[in-house]
């Protein structure tokens, strides 16, 4: 295999990851053919799976760069025509649509892409490409709700959650993503008084990331949080008795499911501008799109397949079906900006 160890990224550092055709990072066009250059900003270590497939199926080594999403897309724009990027992929659409407009993606037509990717989770001009998917829910505490009190993300803000809810920052990305697609659905002044209603209900100010929201929720700090599926799906398998445990305490509701849908964020991936080596960096993003990758990330990482065929992780299934938000993932993107300020606005920090 042509990679070597990955290493943990550093509080606001690039963790670099460099199989030996790298090299110095710099002269893309020397780079060989039977490679391709990954710029990714998902710390998945299940991930490795997904590189070693692919070099067993196809021959081409993964040279991989890991950041995070922001710190990625200023390098591949001070890299400019230089950069060794073949493939950026990031876990948020918000992310993929601010890589767009950067000018470092450029668009690409994949038969293969457009028939198995459904249309709301790729850009319609091919700049990027949804390859799997994960709803944001209510996590609820089974001793303090029943599933019947629950209903949309807006009903959240009502008074009656008054120092019940839990959630992350406004300057979580999932979040930006979530407020952006009530803003396409509700216009910029009743998104900022739901916003509003958030802030005023939470049980404690946002701290932590999506698996803390839910531990809090079990330890009674508060009755309801929003999390991405795939946190929860990783707690309920961990191999620590005391996570699983707690874990157990709550259940998973998806909202919405009387009008729009539940809202369902993507991670994925675009061609770079300058891509040294584009076959390959095709071939990395159909490969990711297929049935072997696709499992992978089911099982591995509890994520929902983009591929119909496949199906999600047991645990995963077993929360059962539920209608999802068909709103294209690049208008949330698109709106991640209006989304923060509107939160912000709002007093949520």
């Amino acid at each position: 295999m042509g990679m070597i160890g990955r290493r943990a990224l550093g509080r606001g550092a690039l963790g670099v990851v460099i199989g030996t055709a790298l090299l110095a990072l710099g002269g893309g066009s020397a780079l060989a053919a039977g490679e391709v250059n990954i710029y990714s900003s998902r710390h998945y270590d299940s991930d490795q799976l997904l590189y070693d497939a692919f070099e067993k199926e196809t021959g081409i080594r993964v040279n991989l760069i890991e950041g995070k999403d922001d710190e990625l897309i200023e390098r591949m724009k001070a890299e400019g025509r230089n950069s060794p990027a073949d493939v950026l992929v990031a876990v948020d659409a918000g992310r993929l649509w601010r890589a767009q407009e950067a000018g470092i993606l450029q668009p690409v037509s994949s038969d293969y892409l457009s028939k198995t990717i459904p249309p709301q989770y790729r850009e319609k001009d091919g700049h990027w490409f949804g390859l799997s998917s994960r709803a944001r829910v209510i996590i609820y505490n089974k001793d303090a709700v029943k599933p019947e009190e629950l209903s949309t993300y807006e009903d959240l803000a009502d008074p009656k959650w008054k120092d019940r809810l839990l959630i992350r920052s406004s300057t979580n990305v999932y979040n930006q993503s979530l407020t952006g697609s009530i803003l396409a659905a509700h216009g910029p002044e009743k998104t900022e008084e739901w916003a509003r209603g958030i802030a005023a209900n939470l049980a404690r100010p946002p701290q932590g990331g999506d698996t803390d929201q839910i531990l809090a929720v079990a330890a009674g700090e508060g009755d309801v949080a929003i999390s991405n599926t795939y946190y929860f799906g990783r707690m309920l398998n961990s191999d620590d008795p005391k996570v699983k445990a707690q874990a157990e305490k709550v259940g998973v509701f998806f909202p919405n499911q009387n009008d729009r849908g539940t809202h369902v964020n993507i991670s994925g991936a675009g061609v770079a501008a300058h891509a040294p080596n584009k076959a390959n960096a095709i071939k990395f993003i159909e490969f990711l799109a297929g049935p072997e990758a696709q499992k992978i990330f089911a099982d591995a990482n509890y994520e929902y397949p983009v591929l119909s065929s496949v199906p999600p992780h047991p645990t995963v299934a077993a929360w059962g079906e539920f209608t999802a938000d068909k709103l294209n993932a690049a208008e949330y993107g698109r709106n991640n900006a209006e989304a923060l300020k509107i939160m912000d606005r709002a007093g949520w920090k």
